[in-house]
């Protein structure tokens, strides 16, 4: 362990995010303690990577994608221990890993930006009030609703009648944020518009 450290702290020139993967499998093989090994081999490899990027805040999780990638990661580690001295896979899994990380990071902040900017154009068209169930229904719409949104379904979730729930709809429908499916009675389902009016 006083070499790993030696050898972590020491100034080189070794690039940080490959520090990074080096140190997290040098530390898992060396297997100090009893338990939790992994969760500081994480920490360790999320310190190296904040001196990359010579900053204390990061955006991105590479614990959370591990954990994600986990079977891929346990097959990886115990191909890198067990096998000859190259880690050139382990340094590739980690790096396509940390990608993963970034990417995830990009579409969490890309929905979050979207999200602020449907409120932002409901909220410019100020002739347009928004009940208490709509903003509700729009949140569950804007956070991933999966299968078809139907006036039943609206009811259901919103603890409205049918006929109530058509009420809110149809002025969501009106002012293009809501667009009506296809079909039609009873099926007829509606989406959130891709770009709503202001």
């Amino acid at each position: 362990m006083a070499a790993f450290c030696n050898w972590f702290n020491r100034p080189d020139d070794t690039d940080w995010v490959l520090k990074a993967a080096r140190a997290h499998l040098w530390f898992l093989t060396i297997h100090p303690f009893e338990d939790g090994n992994g969760r500081i081999a994480r920490a360790i490899a999320d310190l190296a990577l904040a001196r990359s990027e010579q900053s204390a805040q990061r955006y991105y999780s590479m614990s959370a994608q591990i954990r994600i990638e986990r079977s891929d990661y346990y097959a990886i580690l115990e191909s890198s221990q067990k096998g000859t001295l190259d880690i050139t896979p382990w340094l590739d899994w980690f790096l396509s890993c940390l990608g993963h990380a970034i990417a995830s990071a990009q579409n969490t902040l890309d929905g979050v930006l979207n999200r602020a900017r449907f409120w932002e154009s409901i909220q410019d068209a100020g002739d347009f009030a928004l009940n208490e169930r709509q903003r509700h229904m729009l949140r569950r719409l804007l956070d991933g609703f999966t299968g078809k949104l139907t006036n039943t379904k609206w009811a259901a979730l919103a603890r409205c009648s049918q006929d109530t729930a058509m009420r809110d709809i149809l002025p969501l429908v009106e002012r293009g944020i809501l667009i009506r499916g296809q079909g039609g009675g009873r099926s007829t389902s509606y989406k959130l518009a891709a770009h709503p009016p202001a």
